[in-house]
């Protein structure tokens, strides 16, 4: 439901040359034309650009590092239970609640930050990019504290092995 405007399909497509990272971009195909044309002949072998996937197979999928998502409740739900980090790009209605839980409650994202004009600009969005990359990369944060996490249960494991309960 939302059409992104040509300025701001633009700057994402500017954001996914910048950083590098291989993308999968579902452009609806009454929209592929807002895309910069220069975009789509350069990044052939970084990316795909795609009419339609199934949103929750790829989002399984061991190759997804991350999901750009508007925060829909159901896209929301479905890159939270499969433990996809998100970069929050709300547009309006309750996307913008969700993107505060993505970022602020549940911590599995970032919320990308508008101008003063309402474009979220190249910067941003690669800015945003590269911090959730990074953070799931190995050694990032998230990476970090999962595997604080499961030391934590393994001590308590090997704890536990000592204690009986009669």
């Amino acid at each position: 439901m939302v059409n992104l405007t040509e300025e701001q399909m633009g700057e994402i497509a500017a954001a996914l040359e910048e950083t590098g990272i291989q993308f999968l971009w579902v452009v609806r195909a009454s929209e592929h034309s807002k895309l910069p044309a220069r975009f789509r002949e350069l990044n052939a072998s970084k990316g795909l650009i795609v009419p339609w996937c199934n949103q929750l197979e790829l989002l399984a999928h061991k190759a997804t590092g991350c999901f750009v998502t508007h925060c829909g409740w159901n896209s929301t739900l479905e890159g939270l239970s499969l433990g996809v980090p998100m970069v929050a790009m709300p547009q309006w209605s309750d996307q913008v609640t969700n993107a505060k839980y993505v970022e602020e409650i549940w911590k599995i994202g970032v919320r990308v930050k508008e101008d003063e004009t309402g474009v979220v600009r190249r910067e941003e969005v690669a800015r945003c990019l590269k911090e959730v990359m990074m953070a799931v990369s190995e050694g990032g944060e998230s990476d970090r504290e999962i595997n604080n996490f499961v030391r934590k249960l393994l001590s308590c494991s090997d704890h536990s092995n000592h204690t009986r309960i009669q």
